[in-house]
């Protein structure tokens, strides 16, 4: 389904758009079984080792992460999907209602950008370590590339694999303030990436609950954050970029890939080695590089 000029309009006006329905459970349910699928593999593998008392398999994918956390949380690095790279996660990047909508925005050129993740958001207190990454405060994601990426559109996809609900932490984003061009963030240790005080727009937040099936657009200079989780269970979601193919990611030392092309349909990548193989080597090289331009204080 391709957006309609109503739809485009309110994209170009507020800064985002948010569909909902478009994805059926047919889209996302591989990739949430792929995720199962792991957990449930490393939760037999952390019994075995005596350092888990039950697979909690009568638990919803919602909750099963919860209970075993609660015992041993080492699986939690592991379900990015650049550290799982998953066949079905690598696949839904290029869904083809996906590509209908991102097109529409983008272009009929379009590339995957590496900035893309799957995020288990836990309820608060329960991440290891004590902050969550998941936890955003007010940025742009225009923020959190290298300035090579500046003069270069790139949307912002973000995905429910469950509900999100202000309870386990939906977005909020500022309508209408997007075109003033990258806003002056800091980064702070248990922060991570923010927009500056002073440099904070002055229009109304805007909750976004969303049902699962739902997709959100958001132009890259939107402001937006995600508040803890409150509830009882992790709020799943997919978080990704899509981009005009040939134009800098902001991540040269990560990979990017063609998502889709009208032109010539054989330069999308489709291959699922490949891709993981492509991760596997640039998060081997890039140990070390800094991947906000935002100095980190303290």
């Amino acid at each position: 389904m391709e957006l309609n000029q109503e739809q485009l309009q309110h994209f170009t006006k507020e800064g985002f758009l948010l569909v909902h329905d478009i994805l059926a459970d047919s889209d996302l349910d591989p990739v949430i079984q792929e995720y199962e699928d792991h957990i449930d593999r490393r939760a037999r593998e952390l019994l075995g080792q005596g350092k888990l008392s039950q697979l909690y398999e009568d638990q919803s994918f919602e909750h099963r992460l919860v209970c075993i956390f609660r015992e041993n949380n080492e699986i939690y690095p592991e379900l990015d999907i650049m550290h799982l790279r998953g066949k079905a996660s690598f696949g839904f990047l290029r869904n083809k209602k996906l590509m209908a909508i991102v097109a529409s925005i983008v272009g009929p050129e379009v590339t995957c950008s590496p900035i893309q993740h799957i995020r288990a958001k836990l309820p608060m207190g329960l991440t290891p370590g004590g902050a969550d990454a998941h936890v955003a405060s007010w940025h742009q994601d225009a923020g959190v590339t290298w300035n090579d990426a500046d003069p270069y559109f790139i949307l912002t996809v973000w995905i429910p694999l469950v509900e999100a609900t202000e309870e386990n932490g939906c977005l909020q984003i500022i309508p209408r303030a997007h075109g003033r061009g990258l806003l002056e963030h800091h980064s702070r240790v248990g922060v991570g990436t923010t927009i500056i005080d002073e440099e904070m727009p002055s229009q109304g937040v805007l909750n976004l609950p969303m049902k699962k099936g739902s997709v959100l657009l958001m132009h890259k200079e939107t402001p937006h954050r995600s508040t803890t989780n409150q509830s009882d269970a992790v709020r799943w979601s997919m978080d990704l970029r899509y981009q005009q193919t040939g134009t800098p990611t902001g991540r040269p030392f990560h990979p990017s890939f063609v998502a889709y092309s009208q032109s010539n349909p054989s330069s999308v990548l489709e291959d699922h080695e490949t891709w993981s193989k492509m991760w596997g080597q640039a998060l081997e090289n890039s140990v070390g590089i800094q991947p906000h331009r935002w100095s980190q204080k303290s």
